[in-house]
């Protein structure tokens, strides 16, 4: 455990260069995909073939005819993960379903109920390989300690997978060291099975011959080939390879390069033939030299023990254990996403009553429904393990949970490759499939009596023969776990295909299925967003609570830099709401991700009716269009007339639209705290004076905060209609900045104010202006330092000079300045860099910019210096207006 800590530690730790040589190489990817090589394969393939023959051949053949004879799907499945933001196998579901949050609960539940006995029978591998050490040496009992043991490897890993797998919360970022930790396990466990493998030929057998002739003298080539159960397992391993959350997880969410696919299509086969390559000398050697009613499973184990070589059996533990180990820390980790994005963050959202307007980072809660969810999957896993005492009910679960992941597996491919696949016909499909598995494979897997009575096993629900759960519709003579998987994928894929025949698709899911099924053609970018209007404030303010401030400030710089907005909030336009989509979905889903931005745009989903009434209506326009082009150029002329008249009319909207939008977010806090307030002071007649005088002091504190922010608004409304009247006359402009000091600073000695005046005659200068909105310039920048500046001693210099025919005057504080990457975003309305200091709107420097644009001037932040420096240039004489 401490070496799986060290590996992922240094893989962590690496530089992004060398992060990225490392894990450009194909071969690490093929080597996460040998989680797929569960403790259930590396002991039990043993004991597959000890009871069955050849049969768990069926466990490898599925995978690698995938990764050989289908990569190119498997490409198209990458391709789509990586162009949609895929976080997990529901995700991918969802995302292609209309972003359906019920359909991606169902397949999470689904994956829940499918892993968590699959990580029971880890644990109970580790405890039994475990008492098979404690049972070979008679001096020590552990054989009572199994449930501490098991207690211990489940804390170990939870605490392994929490640590490394939640570090970075946008889970297409990778987990690069829990990928490195499994590689390096995949070499462990492959090393270990080929030793033993090598000691029972050669050590035990005394060659290749030797060992052909045990092989013939066991029943294992004796066992008869049913095709029927061989093709069903085949089938049912492919699927599992494709659907189980951590495969899911190291083939699609981990990839990093498209053709690595191309490698691991003939590398990881020759992998899964090298871990098989053994398997059956070993289990007819155990046959031959262990004692009858040996635990073949253990045979691994207790070969290299029975003829005293310690350290090979310690070598094969190693290699159990880390098989184990892998599968329960990515499987951890993928059903954790599933539950954390599906499941409890939109609950959460939901009880919060706001949506993506709520307050409060929702980052610190989704990290902590990961950790906790991970830790609950380990946890049920146990208590699976726990209360299942090793029962063989257990030891099948194997092929139990296969069978359960498998019930997606019509939904996924349908939404690949069929546009006419609905979201109706993907959640009967998986409804349905789940309800058959339940019924006649898994609850009847604990055994009789347990959670299924007798009776109805034997006679079916009500004496209903043709109900029995291993006798569905009268059909007898199939083995249970074969006749479960075809029952179950027969209705869920039939269903699935009637119902959505019959349906008919939202606009959404016809969106995303022209994405998913021509992913090559339509690579980047879902669409959905057309036609919708949102404020950039508003998205701002969700992103830095998702994505944090940072990634939010530079995801919305670059975007402004590619609109030509540099300097200015980036327009939403449908473009850059899918972009924002894309980067929500790496941290929430696909499903949440699209909801919160369809609140804050009213996105919500147009009907069909809808679509045909726009598309009549271009059509008229185009005809209406090619008609006006045959008349005269005066009629051209007009048209041109009308459009421009049109186009600022819609821009007028638009303009009041933003305004009462930013309006309504700005008036909703004081407004609701003073109704609180109110109505405790209306309702508690018992209250005491010191807390009505309280109350009544924190009203009135709103009220006059209400004020403010109404004064500025107007004075910002007026600014911007270019409605304001300036009142120009002369005046000194020592006078001027004075006077805003002693305003701002209000008698207080919190802030070390030094004024400069470069040449010193500059304090005689005289300057044509509004000397009142000038002032309101100067005294808002003092305000601001004295708000802002985070110094011991806080100080500020304001200097002067002359610069041709204008006047440049500087603020400096001798704070830590304003962030890099808020830099281009503090002029715009409702900027706040920090809630906590800040008492206003974030109105002030908007309105700092548009006063000294009217005066002919420019204010700008000067970036470089020790602290916070803005700088305001004006002309000597302000052009009139």
């Amino acid at each position: 455990m401490l070496f799986l800590f060290s590996v992922a530690f240094w893989a962590e730790r690496l530089p992004a260069h060398a992060k990225a040589r490392w894990f450009n190489l194909p071969i690490i990817y093929t080597l996460s995909l040998s989680v797929y090589c569960t403790a259930w394969t590396f002991y039990g393939a043993v004991g597959y073939a000890a009871r069955s023959g050849l049969e768990f051949l069926t466990i490898y053949l599925g995978p690698s005819l995938i990764m050989f004879a289908w990569w190119w799907s498997l490409r198209k499945l990458v391709r789509v993960g990586r162009s949609q933001k895929i976080t997990s196998v529901a995700d991918l579901i969802s995302s292609r379903f209309g972003k359906s949050n019920t359909l991606a609960v169902l397949v999470t539940v689904l994956a829940v109920i499918g892993t968590t006995p699959y990580i029971a029978l880890q644990l109970q591998s580790v405890t039994l390989s475990f008492a098979a050490f404690a049972k070979a040496d008679a001096q020590v009992d552990m054989l009572g300690n199994t449930g501490s043991i098991a207690l211990a490897v489940a804390v170990g890993l939870a605490f392994f997978t929490v640590l490394f797998g939640t570090r970075n919360l946008d889970v297409n970022e990778r987990h690069s060291g829990v990928v490195m930790a499994i590689a390096v396990e995949a070499v462990v466990k492959l090393l270990a099975l080929l030793a033993v493998g090598v000691f029972v030929i050669w050590g035990l057998n005394g060659g290749v011959s030797s060992s052909l002739q045990v092989i013939d003298a066991s029943p294992i080539g004796r066992q008869p080939i049913v095709p029927a159960r061989w093709i069903g397992l085949t089938l049912l391993a492919a699927a599992a390879f494709l659907s189980l959350p951590r495969m899911f997880q190291v083939l699609v969410v981990e990839n990093q390069n498209e053709e690595h696919l191309l490698t691991a299509s003939w590398a990881f086969p020759a992998y899964l033939m090298l871990m098989s390559l053994f398997v059956v000398p070993i289990a007819a050697t155990g046959l031959k030299y262990m004692p009858a009613g040996a635990n073949p499973d253990l045979f691994v184990l207790t070969l290299p023990l029975s003829q005293g070589h310690e350290g090979l059996a310690l070598l094969a533990y190693l290699g159990g254990f880390s098989s184990a180990t892998s599968m329960v820390i990515v499987a951890a980790i993928a059903v954790s996403t599933m539950v954390s994005n599906h499941i409890i963050t939109p609950l959460w959202l939901r009880a919060g009553g706001g949506g993506a307007h709520i307050s409060g980072d929702i980052r610190v809660v989704i990290l902590r429904s990961r950790r906790l969810s991970i830790t609950g999957v380990v946890l049920l896993g146990y208590l699976y393990y726990h209360f299942s005492s090793g029962t063989s009910a257990l030891a099948a679960i194997g092929l139990v949970s296969f069978a359960g992941i498998a019930q997606v597996m019509p939904a996924m491919l349908g939404g690949l490759f069929w546009r006419g696949a609905t979201r109706s016909g993907a959640l009967a499909g998986v409804s349905i499939g789940a309800l058959v598995w339940l019924y006649c494979l898994f609850l009847p897997s604990f055994g009789s009596s347990v959670l299924m009575p007798d009776q109805l096993l034997a006679n079916g629900p009500f004496g209903i023969s043709w109900l029995r759960p291993h006798a569905l519709f009268g059909v007898v003579g199939f083995d249970p776990l074969i006749h479960a998987v075809f029952w179950s994928l027969l209705l869920n894929t039939g269903s699935f295909v009637i119902i959505s025949l019959i349906s008919f698709p939202s606009p959404v899911e016809r969106l995303q299925g022209a994405q998913f099924v021509n992913v090559f053609d339509h690579s980047d970018a879902p669409r959905g967003w057309q036609g919708q209007t949102a404020q950039t404030e508003d998205l701002l303010i969700m992103a830095q609570r998702i994505l944090g401030a940072p990634q939010a400030q530079a995801l919305f710089s670059s975007a402004a830099q590619a609109q030509g907005l540099d300097g200015y909030l980036p327009d939403p336009t449908p473009d850059f709401l899918r972009q924002l989509e894309r980067e929500l979905s790496g941290t929430v889903g696909a499903a949440t991700a699209h909801a919160m931005i369809g609140q804050i745009t009213g996105g919500v989903s147009v009907s069909v009716q809808d679509l045909m009434a726009v598309a009549d209506e271009t059509a008229q326009m185009m005809e209406y269009s090619s008609q006006l082009e045959r008349q005269s150029a005066e009629l051209t002329r007009t048209a041109t007339q009308l459009r421009a008249a049109n186009d600022k009319l819609t821009q007028l909207s638009v303009q009041k639209d933003a305004f009462l939008s930013q309006v309504s977010h700005e008036l909703r806090t004081p407004m609701t705290s003073i109704r609180a307030f109110s109505e405790i002071l209306r309702d508690g007649a018992d209250l005491p004076p010191e807390a009505r005088a309280k109350y009544s002091s924190i009203i009135n504190e709103e009220a006059q905060r209400l004020t403010r922010l109404l004064d500025d608004l107007l004075d910002l409304s007026v600014l911007e209609s270019g409605t304001v009247q300036l009142n120009l006359r002369s005046g000194a402009l020592k006078d001027v900045v004075d006077a805003a000091t002693q305003s701002a600073l209000a008698g207080q000695a919190d802030l070390a104010v030094k004024v400069h005046f470069i040449p010193p005659h500059m304090k005689a200068m005289r300057l044509h202006t509004d000397l009142d909105r000038l002032g309101q310039v100067f005294i808002n920048l003092i305000a601001n330092a004295r708000k802002y500046c985070d110094a011991d001693t806080p100080q500020l210099i304001i200097t002067a000079q002359l610069r041709g025919a204008f006047v440049q005057i500087d603020f400096a504080d001798n704070g830590s300045g304003v962030p890099r990457d808020a830099q281009d975003v503090i002029f715009e309305k409702f900027a706040r860099l920090s809630d906590q200091k800040a008492g206003g709107a974030g109105l002030g420097l908007a309105i700092c910019r548009e006063i000294v644009e009217r005066l002919g001037g420019a204010i700008s932040y000067v970036p470089g210096g020790q602290g916070a420096q803005f700088r305001v240039s004006l002309p000597i004489r302000a052009p009139k207006l």
